[in-house]
């Protein structure tokens, strides 16, 4: 019995990162997942007649040490991985996927669930209890448990090849990004780079033992050199490599992958009984519908796309009037975009950075969390991590009760996938009369400091991380009796409100006043400046909402049709992406190779959730405006019916409980600029 496998002797119960070994991972496994066969053999075998408590509840309580595990290891996988780590992953998300099939499609497990299920009028439950039956119900006749037997087998054939696949996907895409440098060694070719850009470059590039700048795929060392570069042909050999990774028809390639993927879903959602694998996922979302979504991203269409357009030709007029190019290409877009943007604002992120040094507006997401829920972050360094950079906090309520221990995690890494998440090591739940607080978790990939300059933040960056914090107050102020409706297991296109939503305090002077101070001066953030963010957040909206709706139809065109026909990926793509095309194709470039929220991640046909929430953001930060954004009675129901329900009860139900209405769309098209 390994570490993993008893109860860890720490405190507040969090994970013991630096005594565990990655020898231990795959026996640690072995035995929860015994343990979990033991605890579902009692549920079955038990000679009482079926109830609520003694199947659904207990099966929902069941397995939580493999549950534990799988988040510890998983999310090590992602934020710090290596060969061993990968090569396990391969090795145990097959015998999961099996263990799962074994849970839904027992019979005799089955049996016991539809019968509680086929007596609930005669039950008296809670909204709540309700809730759960009806979940647990689907997740079996949802994944196969009223198909023949030879179904079911070809069933799990299919889900052990899907979380293969899934995997390699996403190694492909690690190593491809690891795989790519750029070594500049004439100063010259950084020209327009700003000063911190260039350092980190130079730093990386010592890093490794080598003289220059060094530029990488990895978003802090990109997204610069794509925004101010002077050198177009340094900016194109970038971008092609950044788009096509996947895409070479060597050994990490994806093309196969993905349309392995695309067809055994297709076939996985026929063997159920749906249309497409588009029709299986989003029974189990507020949208409901493949049309419902296709209906939605069209509506959104034809209300961005005459401003795209617009904004479009302004910006290649634009580019033809200061550098004479004549037909813009995609890597121009990020370039003459910032260009026009300081032209119309006299706003550039670099005149933004100083105000937002990393810890200050970590003080200042923390600020605004206890001005609206009244909680308390504490730093300590009593807790065990994963990596010495990652920060551990305690948070505690206005009684000083214990509500969450929270993980931040801000610097890129080689064991370290792009982008930025939000995940859990602990849920929240209500047992033995006991409330399990939950341990979040939140992962970015900032610039690092320097030797001369601390991590000072693009206004993106500052968004990213607002975000992914009000990802993880969803998950710290949980307030739910079972571990599958805790937290941020809701509904997909329900999950992002909480995040979205609190994007919306970096805009407003009354928030920025607490934490935007120059960090060398101490100089609070001047009102003109924020005038100048907030007259710029609609600065290319109509093209960065053609952007996000393109990405949402090419998922659709994946998962919401029969692709059996389909043998060109980058053909079907062209195609998907031609209602929202505004620049020149690149024939080197595929994006569904490199698409691992699709693919690798869990927003296979639903990318669409983004738009979706940020309808119901926008309605809802309208709300709180209508009160001040710190108005204490808005904030609690949103506490109360948003982010402690976790998923207890139908989402629309929730926010109409909170809003006292259902979202209206005009808030979004209000707030983008797209209407008056």
């Amino acid at each position: 019995m390994t570490i993993l496998n008893k109860t860890f002797d720490t405190q507040y119960n969090t994970a013991p990162f630096s005594k565990i070994k990655n020898e231990d991972f795959l026996p640690a496994f072995k035995t929860a997942i015994e343990n979990a066969k033991n605890e579902i053999d009692a549920i079955v075998n038990n000679t009482e007649s079926p109830t609520f408590q003694n199947t659904i509840e207990a099966l929902d309580y069941s397995g939580e040490q493999l549950d534990r595990i799988s988040s510890i290891f998983f999310n090590l996988n992602s934020a710090e991985t290596n060969d061993e780590i990968q090569k396990i992953a391969q090795e145990v998300s097959p015998i999961l996927s099996e263990f799962s099939n074994d849970i839904t499609l027992n019979e005799d497990l089955f049996k016991r669930v539809k019968a509680v299920y086929d007596s609930k009028n005669g039950l008296e439950l809670t909204t709540e209890q309700e809730t759960l039956l009806d979940k647990k119900y689907k997740s079996f006749s949802r994944n196969g448990a009223n198909l023949s037997e030879d179904k079911k087998e070809k069933l799990r054939t299919i889900d052990k090849e899907l979380s293969q696949l899934k995997l390699k996907f996403g190694e492909h895409i690690l190593a491809e990004t690891n795989k790519f440098e750029m070594l500049l060694t004439d100063e010259s070719d950084l020209s327009g780079l700003p000063e911190g850009a260039k350092e980190a470059a130079k730093q990386l590039a010592e890093s490794k033992g080598k003289d220059g700048w060094l530029i990488t795929l990895d978003y802090p060392s990109y997204i610069p050199f794509m925004t101010y570069a002077d050198n177009r042909e340094l900016r194109e050999k970038l971008s092609k490599a950044f788009g096509s990774k996947g895409f070479h028809n060597d050994d990490l390639d994806n093309q196969d992958i993905v349309l392995k993927i695309a067809n055994l879903r297709f076939e996985r959602a026929q063997l159920l009984g749906y249309k497409t694998h588009a029709h299986f996922v989003l029974e189990e979302r507020m949208a409901e519908t493949p049309e419902k979504v296709n209906a939605f991203l069209n509506e959104l269409l034809d209300k961005a796309k005459p401003a795209a357009q617009e904004e479009f030709e302004k910006l290649e007029a634009f580019a033809k009037e200061i550098d004479n190019i004549d037909q813009l290409q995609k890597w121009d877009s990020a370039y003459y975009s910032e260009k026009l943007k300081q032209k119309l604002f006299d706003l550039d992120d670099e005149k933004l950075k100083p105000y937002f040094k990393l810890e200050n507006v970590i003080d200042g997401a923390f600020t605004v969390a206890n001005k609206l829920f009244g909680l308390q972050f504490e730093e300590i360094n009593t807790i065990d991590k994963y990596h010495e950079d990652v920060l551990t906090y305690k948070v505690t309520d206005s009684e000083g009760e214990l509500v969450s221990i929270f993980y931040a995690d801000f610097f890129p890494r080689s064991g370290k996938r792009n982008g930025a998440w939000m995940t859990s090591y602990k849920p929240q739940m209500i047992k033995n009369g006991v409330n399990e607080r939950p341990h979040a978790s939140i992962v970015c990939n900032f610039t690092k400091p320097t030797k001369s300059k601390p991590s000072l933040l693009t206004f993106n960056e500052v968004t990213t991380l607002f975000h992914e914090f009000g990802h993880a107050l969803h998950g710290m102020l949980a307030n739910t009796t079972y571990p599958s409706l805790s937290g941020t297991s809701v509904y997909w296109d329900f999950v992002e409100l909480p995040s979205q939503v609190l994007e919306n305090w970096c805009y407003e002077e009354e928030s920025l006043k607490l934490f935007a101070t120059h960090y060398e001066t101490g100089e609070v953030i001047p009102m003109d400046l924020v005038e100048k963010i907030k007259a710029s957040s609609t600065f290319h909206e109509g093209m960065q909402t053609l952007r996000q709706l393109s990405f949402g139809m090419l998922d659709m065109s994946w998962h919401g049709i029969d692709p059996t026909a389909i043998t060109n990926v980058k053909a079907h793509e062209v195609k998907a992406f031609g209602a929202t095309k505004l620049y020149p194709d690149v024939e080197e470039n595929c994006m569904s190779t490199a698409f691992a929220h699709i693919f690798q991640g869990g927003y296979s046909s639903g990318y669409y959730s983004y738009k979706w929430a940020e309808v119901l953001d926008a309605d809802a930060f309208e709300y709180f405006k209508q009160g001040g954004i710190f108005n204490k009675t808005v904030a609690d129901k949103f506490k109360t019916f948003v982010l402690s329900q976790g998923g207890t009860e139908n989402p629309m139900t929730l926010y109409k409980k909170f809003r006292g209405q259902e979202p209206q769309p005009e808030a979004l098209l209000r707030r983008a600029g797209l209407i008056k």
